[in-house]
């Protein structure tokens, strides 16, 4: 007998609802973004004509502090509540999460403290895109994979990277790709289907929704007006036995940088909850102790996202200390309390990571920058495939094969704890 026809009629309708679904949240997720990215653009340009705002950041931290504790408890976990509610979900995400972390972050930003944009990103795209299920009454399957839409989308706009966006939410949640995890499908309990292909539909189901979300944030971004920088990794070398082996030593100091990372900022962050009990004062200390050493050390560099010390560290030879500077100043920012991502202060600290360990490699400056860039984040993030599919992106296909190494690397060399505590890794299993 012929092979059984999947029942297309079935399943088109699902497909076109799915694809019209992803496209709103792309679409809310990427104007979002626009927003958020014109204001921190102006927030760090007010920022860097006036300096002397960076004196007011402990009151900042403590006024945005403040205002949680009053009126965002609900959503303060962040990205934690958004792992937690596709792992589990229980309740819709309130809406006022989306304008807390957005204004939170741009005045985190207004006033100099180290911390990114991702984090805001993703949240409002998950926020967003939860209104959605609450309005149309999804399953509770369902809201899972719109809620990995929304996150894709957000990731997607705010960076430029819609590959990267579209695996960085099927990834995140296990440290793993692992888009057929159960639950997740879009298409649960089809009647009618052919074996092969109901075991493809849980992995492509998600995806689809994710790449679909992800690229159309991204478009409207762009449609918006929104203009990402772009780097440049140089003309890249044959991947020597040497090359190979340098990439691979360059891959495992990354993971180590990214477990520093991760575990200082998860360590302060518990220390200040432990002895300062009154949430507001953990970012007025914090930021207090952070305007000092920037108005002492001369540390203006190391305040905000860090990026033309990112574009420095494509260019010339830098100090070898300026990764671990940024890392202390970013470390600080997030671990006494104040909003926004962690994503770009770790870009900041993988390229001039790489910078430093170029002449100790014998390899390009550039090069070494790009996969710093990437593979840090990789090992915080546990992301190892998002980040290499975002370093093709971002600097050229050729250079996939030295991204998999470091990331892959960095990912395996950065311990146990990651960046996102809901996260449900192997080896907590």
């Amino acid at each position: 007998m012929p092979p059984e026809k999947p029942p297309a009629p079935a399943l088109l309708p699902q497909l076109l609802k799915w694809l019209l679904l992803a496209t709103a949240v792309g679409a809310l997720a990427g104007s979002a973004s626009a927003l958020f990215l014109f204001a921190l653009d102006a927030a760090t340009a007010t920022r860097e004509a006036h300096r002397w705002l960076v004196a007011l950041l402990p009151l900042a931290g403590f006024a945005v502090a403040w205002v949680y504790l009053h009126l965002g408890q609900r959503v303060e976990a962040g990205n934690k509540l958004l792992v937690d509610e596709i792992h589990d979900p229980r309740n819709v995400i309130p809406l006022r999460m989306a304008p807390l972390i957005l204004v939170s972050t741009v005045v985190s930003h207004l006033f100099g403290a180290s911390v990114g944009r991702e984090g805001t990103a993703v949240q409002m795209g998950g926020a967003l895109a939860d209104q959605i299920t609450h309005t149309l009454k999804l399953q509770r399957h369902h809201r899972r994979v719109l809620l990995m839409a929304g996150i894709s989308a957000g990731f997607a706009s705010v960076f430029g990277t819609p590959l990267a966006g579209a695996v960085f939410a099927l990834e995140v949640l296990n440290g793993r790709f692992a888009p057929g995890s159960p639950g997740v499908s879009i298409f649960p309990g089809s009647p009618g289907l052919p074996a092969w292909l109901d075991k493809g539909r849980a992995h492509g189901g998600a995806l689809l929704a994710c790449a679909a979300a992800a690229l159309v944030g991204d478009q409207t971004a762009l449609l918006w007006g929104v203009q990402h920088a772009r780097l440049s990794a140089g003309v890249l070398p044959p991947l020597s036995l040497w090359g190979l082996v340098a990439v691979l030593l360059a891959g495992g100091v990354f993971g180590l940088a990214a477990g520093l990372f991760t575990g200082a900022t998860h360590r302060l962050s518990a220390f200040s909850q432990r002895h300062i009990a009154y949430s507001p004062l953990r970012p007025l200390i914090g930021g207090a102790v952070i305007a000092v050493a920037v108005f002492t050390l001369d540390g203006w560099r190391y305040t905000g996202l860090g990026l033309p010390l990112i574009a420095e560290a494509f260019q010339q030879p830098l100090p070898p200390w300026e990764w671990a500077a940024k890392l202390l100043a970013s470390v600080a920012a997030l671990g006494s309390g104040f909003k926004g991502g962690e994503v770009t202060p770790l870009f900041a600290i993988g390229a001039t990571l790489g910078n430093a360990l170029a002449p100790l490699l014998h390899l390009p400056l550039a090069l070494l920058a790009a996969l710093g860039f990437v593979a840090v984040f990789a090992g915080a993030a546990k992301t190892p495939l998002a980040c290499t599919l975002m370093a093709m992106e971002l600097f050229g296909a050729p250079i996939g094969a030295y991204a998999l190494l470091t990331c892959g690397l960095s990912h395996a060399c950065s311990g146990r704890s990651g960046l996102y505590r809901s996260q449900r890794l192997e080896s907590r299993r």
